[in-house]
């Protein structure tokens, strides 16, 4: 089931991206014209909105959807899902098993005190 959102998640993506690039964009015409009048319908009504624009809200709202979809899939998985504590647990594992020899090479000899200098 996760990996079925997974691919719907990706293709929402692409959706979006694809969509939005190939949208015309509110400024050009302001930009081409150098302020002739175009600023008024640069902030002003827009009119209704056409098809690119209604399929890249749709494909906004596919992506949103399965953005939280995959969260909750993620958070609530069987087992702890902890990458924290599952590191933590195989470093307590491993220290556990390790020899207890390795723990003596750690600390250096104490010497004898007729070796120290005076």
């Amino acid at each position: 089931m996760e990996k079925l959102v997974l691919v719907i998640h990706v293709i929402a993506a692409l959706g979006v991206i694809a969509l939005v690039l190939l949208q015309h964009g509110k400024g050009a015409d302001m930009g081409a014209s150098f302020g002739s009048g175009a600023s008024g319908s640069l902030f002003g009504v827009s009119g209704s909105a056409n098809f690119m624009s209604r399929a890249t809200a749709v494909f906004v709202l596919i992506f949103f959807t399965t953005s939280l979809t995959l969260a909750y899939m993620s958070s609530h998985k069987e087992g702890d899902g902890s990458v924290v504590k599952a590191m933590a647990e195989k470093s307590a594992v491993v220290n556990s098993t390790a020899p207890a020899a390795k723990a003596d090479a750690v600390t250096p000899p104490v010497a004898p005190a007729q070796d120290i200098p005076k």
